[in-house]
């Protein structure tokens, strides 16, 4: 099958049979033409999806056996929306299987007043009440050209016409682009070089130009509304994003367009593959696959910078992602020195790691992604000041601080190290899978969000490594990192009131000052010996919502989660003492069970809670799970991962303990 297009036209299709003398299936040939918008109106044919020859010029059809629905309704007069003095008009519609059509009566003869072919990409609104306008019930139909708005007083029969609508739209088989007939090709002929090369010779569609595009190169829904203020129909958006590349060629400070482009994707999922083939299409050079002018062109790397952004943020769909690792793949192949194979190659690379991102990547990350380079972020280590960790757009939370917890020598440490962000007091431990590159550009949004309101050198968000879990001060060396990090840590967590009552922290400052005259190593121990003494010390506090296990057992109640270094603890907001107290030992299991559920074991019970924070929490219960105890003898002496566990080892100990004076510690603390 070959494919040819010239575009100095409308978008057409020619259709050659192959002759009967020549026996067997010859190839078939089909004219794509770009679409342009020059040249006399009536010299250009419509759409082949939407044209109106597809309708015989026949009158009203009389008992058709694919007629859908028919009955009078309103139809809202084209430009009603912004002339709404003109009254709407009443019209016979019919519904069949393949079009609406609008006739001047129901009789014998009646005048055919226009038809809106129904096909896969056509899609229904409503039904809504235009009380300003008409007071009437409305449902809108869109096709490619133009849309039909079909109005009623009555909400039932609104409804029963949409309903009708959607069920034919949805049973049309989906259409393809010109350009998806292209790639099919191009696969079919991925092991003939030769075969491909004639494919982008013959079809400019493929290939780069500077001139605009009219028309998204897949399938996008007629009339759909994007979300979000600012966002038009996504065929409209498709072809503004082309713009947007081309402006790329010309920018003087790229990045902030990048990102703006890789939003808009973010926003908007149905464009990503439009994008990637919009990116194909601009690095595949003006004559097809890649050639020397390409490479020497400063403006051409622009295009290969954002697809290197894009590889690192969103994955292309099955189609597309085929076509383009083997646009990459010729790229290697037919300049292997060349900086733009150097591109390809981390682009390959980058889309076999990339699993999808919450944020699109900061302008520190557009800036080293451009060059191919690792992005240089700090993390504050507590005793062992600022240390520098390269990472990439993969990197996650959990490999950072496994990285880290090496460096400082604490790989062999009883105590487990997490990966935190904080900003003065507060702090949220970041769970193992998190992507660093998200966490730095949430930072960077942050930053600017809040420029100029606060004046504070130390006012930002940070990473540091902290302690997550219980702590062991116990045969701390004196010359290692551990202890003054360890140190510096629960100091600060005692000076912010973790624990709470003053008399508990009064005694742990007491007895620091009695330790006057020990060595800086010895009285750090000392320390650390005071603080882990404290029933309260390191713990944590979450608002959470209790769900009922059993069917119609009422609504959820507000408690507030107490976390501390023995025992967990549920309390009413507002009151010290704890309803329920367990301990760790008794724990069973903790896992997700949704988006925001955590499911606690305990013997034949279980407790299911609800918090944004289900993740922290999972994990900081993990970390005491994994604690060994007398309770919980350790079964191995696995290494202390910092990406911390899922699941835990099974418990015998089943049962809730009731409240026991400190042991439920956390309950008895306030924020």
């Amino acid at each position: 099958m070959v494919f040819t297009c010239d575009s100095s036209r409308e978008e057409t299709f020619e259709l050659r049979t192959p002759s009967p003398a020549g026996g067997g299936r010859g190839p078939l040939e089909v004219t794509l033409t770009q679409p342009v918008r020059s040249g006399p109106v009536s010299n250009r044919l419509q759409s082949w999806e939407e044209t109106w020859s597809l309708i015989p010029e026949k009158g009203l059809p009389e008992d058709d056996p694919d007629i859908v629905v028919k009955g009078w309704l309103y139809r809202e007069p084209r430009g009603g929306g912004a002339r709404p003095w003109l009254p709407p008009r009443r019209a016979w519609f019919v519904l069949t299987r393949d079009s609406l059509d609008q006739f001047s009566s129901s009789g014998k003869g009646a005048r055919r007043l226009g038809s809106l072919v129904l096909t896969s990409l056509c899609s229904v609104t409503g039904p809504e009440r235009r009380r300003k306008e008409t007071g009437l019930w409305s449902v809108t139909v869109s096709g490619r050209k133009h849309s039909v708005r079909l109005c009623s007083p009555r909400q039932a029969e609104a409804e029963r016409w949409g309903v009708a609508l959607r069920e034919v739209i949805a049973s049309k088989a989906p259409l393809e682009t010109p350009t998806q007939l292209l790639l099919r090709d191009i696969q079919e002929s991925c092991g003939d070089p030769e075969a491909v090369a004639l494919i982008y010779l013959r079809n400019p569609i493929l290939r780069h130009t500077s001139g605009a595009l009219y028309a998204p190169l897949l399938p996008l829904p007629y009339g759909v509304s994007a979300p979000g203020p600012g966002y038009a129909p996504l065929r409209e958006e498709a072809v503004r994003l082309f713009l947007a590349l081309q402006a790329l060629e010309g920018a003087r400070r790229p990045g902030p367009l990048m990102q703006g482009v890789l939003q808009t994707c973010r926003d908007l999922p149905a464009l990503r593959d439009e994008l990637f083939l919009q990116l194909a299409k601009q690095t595949s050079g003006p004559a097809g696959p890649p050639g020397l002018p390409a490479t020497q062109d400063p403006a051409t790397l622009r295009y290969w910078q954002l697809l290197t952004c894009m590889s690192c943020t969103f994955r292309p769909g099955g189609a597309v992602r085929g076509h383009l690792l083997g646009h990459l793949e010729r790229t290697e192949q037919a300049l292997p020195d060349s900086e733009l194979a150097e591109y390809a190659r981390f682009i390959r690379k980058a889309l076999g790691r990339t699993r999808g991102r919450e944020l699109v990547p900061s302008l520190a990350e557009i800036s080293a992604l451009s060059q191919r380079q690792e992005l240089l972020c700090t993390v504050h280590c507590p005793g062992a000041g600022a240390c520098t960790v390269a990472i990439d757009s993969h990197t996650t939370a959990g490999e950072v601080a496994r990285e880290l917890v090496g460096r400082l020598g604490l790989a062999r440490s009883r105590n487990t190290f997490a990966l935190y962000e904080q900003r003065g007091t507060q702090e949220r431990a970041l769970a193992g899978g998190t992507l660093v590159a998200d966490v730095l550009t949430r930072f960077e949004n942050l930053a600017v969000e809040e420029a100029g309101l606060e004046d504070s050198p130390d006012s930002g968000w940070r990473l540091c490594l902290r302690l997550h879990g219980p702590l062991h001060p116990e045969g701390l060396s004196p010359d290692g990192h551990e202890l003054p990090f360890l140190f510096e840590q629960a100091h600060a967590l005692l000076l912010r009131g973790r624990p709470p009552p003053p008399d508990t922290a009064a005694a742990v400052l007491g007895g620091w000052k009695r330790l006057r005259g020990m060595g800086r190593a010895e009285a750090m121990a000392a320390y650390l010996a005071l603080a882990a003494q404290c029933p309260g010390f390191g713990a944590a506090r979450y608002d959470v919502l209790e769900l009922s296990t059993e069917p119609g057992g009422g609504a959820p109640q507000k408690l507030c989660l107490g976390l501390g270094a023995k025992a967990m603890s549920l309390s009413r907001p507002g009151e010290t003492e704890p309803i329920h107290s367990v301990s760790y030992g008794h724990v069973a299991a903790c896992q997700l069970m949704g988006p925001y559920t955590l499911a606690l074991r305990v013997g034949e019970s279980q407790l299911l809670l609800q918090s944004p924070q289900v993740e922290e929490i999972m994990q900081l219960v993990n970390a005491y799970l994994a604690n060994p105890s007398s309770e919980r003898p350790c079964s191995s002496s696995s290494h202390p991962c910092q990406d911390l566990p899922d699941t835990s080892p099974p418990s015998q100990h089943p049962g809730l303990d009731e409240p026991q004076g400190q042991s439920g510690c956390l309950g008895q603390l306030q924020d």
